[in-house]
């Protein structure tokens, strides 16, 4: 098969340089990238902001030229925040002197009015056990930072990250009234940032807000003059009924084995508190434009293409569990998923769960990505969208720019348009319309080990 490969790369040496070519010339993602971000900047499942996205999407999928543009039914969690989002401290001095900004963790309870209470800081859950005793009536103010010591931030964020999700069901078994989150990034700035958060339905529901990371800094420290000081929290937020949205799907026809399927795709969905530039704006629109280069430049894969823009990731992953099980009678021929949810930063590479032969015919296609310095290959996951493909045997592959600014616009309201560099942008799409070309034209692509096909 690897000779084969390399037979087949040797007939067709332009095709990144083809690729770069346009996209670096007329810049399609970021024009695409840029009216999604003005057409529907808070795209949140289940608010109005989605579903003109999905109508938008829905759009440039036919302006592409690709074929079976569809919407495919999904039903979404509906959440909304409110106009009312404050801590302060009671003290009206320290509250003018103090700023604290705060935004409400998705799926959070409202306070019903003001809460007042004294503050319990701690590191962790282990932390928290050990003063139980105190906590009851109080709000916990989880302040574990990322480690910054750690060369990718993911694995920073995978550190803290549990405070956020699992904050206010700790907090409320030892009878705290509120959950204070540390904001979750690596920045030092004034931004607080949101992400989804977790109930049990056995224990209290509590309201849980996320602080920017200078106002937790400024909390802690007042806290260590005072530990009696108390704060006030206010949210207004409110969950409704599930809705319908949709994923919205098109494809690029294979010449030579067209049942056979090659996903990819991006999340459409956004928080609501900026545009979703890099999170997942991006994404979606270098999956749309990946198969957008391929036609234009007239590079037809041998198998299909499928792109899915996928809704209600942030905050249910109803979108991806949906087109798993929309789509389970095919899953056969699916063969690969590809996802890009990292941002729009400069290509890298990609992580995959493929192993062996596949593996190695992997490794010959990005290495003819070093151009653009995308020639990196790890073992790793495709993404959260594609993930339950990979109970079926589907090959996942992950596309991964560089790392070390997405902490600073994930959730937050800096996630906008003029934070994405044109470049970086279309270089990443060049990457995956490369890759996604070449993986589907190779002689021989086979499957993973099926492990639940019936869950």
């Amino acid at each position: 098969m690897l000779f084969l490969f390399c037979l087949f790369l040797q007939t067709e040496p332009n095709l990144v340089q083809s690729l770069k070519n346009e996209a670096l010339a007329n810049q399609p993602t970021f024009n695409s990238l840029t009216e999604l971000c003005r057409v529907a900047p808070k795209r949140l499942s289940g608010s109005a902001g989605a579903e003109i996205a999905v109508q938008w999407a829905k759009a440039e999928m036919k302006a592409l030229g690709l074929e079976n543009v569809r919407l495919e039914a999904v039903q979404v969690p509906h959440w909304e925040r409110g106009p009312v989002e404050a801590l302060r401290f009671q003290d009206a001095k320290l509250a003018e002197t103090f700023p604290l900004p705060v935004t409400a963790l998705g799926g959070s309870v409202g306070t019903n009015g003001p809460l007042t209470a004294q503050v319990i800081e701690v590191q962790s859950f282990e932390e928290l056990q050990k003063k139980a005793a105190l906590a009851k009536g109080k709000f916990i103010f989880f302040n574990r930072a990322f480690d910054n010591t750690l060369a990718n931030p993911f694995e920073a964020y995978s550190g803290a990250v549990n405070q956020r999700s699992r904050g206010a069901i700790e907090a409320a078994k030892v009878g705290a009234i509120g959950a204070i989150v540390r904001s979750m990034t690596n920045r030092l700035d004034d931004y607080p940032h949101t992400g989804a958060m977790r109930y049990d339905e056995n224990i209290p529901q509590i309201p849980s807000l996320a602080v920017s990371t200078l106002g937790a800094e400024r909390l802690s420290h007042l806290l260590k003059r005072d530990p009696n000081l108390k704060l006030e929290m206010e949210l207004s937020c409110q969950t409704f009924p599930d809705t319908t949205s949709y994923n919205v799907v098109g494809e690029l026809k294979g010449s030579q084995f067209p049942e056979q399927i090659l996903v990819v795709g991006g999340h459409l969905d956004a928080w609501d508190l900026a545009q979703g530039a890099h999170d997942d704006g991006a994404g979606v629109c270098q999956s749309m434009h990946a198969l957008g280069l391929l036609k234009k430049t007239g590079f037809i894969p041998k198998r299909t293409l499928r792109v899915v823009c996928f809704m209600n990731e942030e905050n249910g992953l109803r979108g991806g569990r949906g087109y798993y099980e929309q789509h389970l009678a095919e899953m056969d021929r699916h063969v690969l998923a590809m996802e890009s949810d990292r941002g729009g930063f400069t290509p890298r590479g990609f992580g995959t769960d493929a192993s062996g032969p596949v593996m190695e015919a992997f490794r010959q296609i990005v290495a003819e990505l070093s151009e653009i310095g995308a020639d990196h290959i790890e073992l790793g996951h495709g993404g959260a969208d594609i993930g339950p493909m990979a109970k079926s045997g589907v090959i996942q592959v992950g596309y991964i720019p560089d790392a070390q600014r997405y902490f600073d616009f994930h959730h937050a309201a800096t996630d906008t348009i003029d934070g994405v560099n044109p470049r970086e942008l279309e270089l990443g799409t060049v990457a995956m319309a490369a890759f996604l070309y070449r993986a589907a034209g190779l002689e021989n692509l086979p499957k993973n080990p099926v492990t639940h096909e019936s869950e």
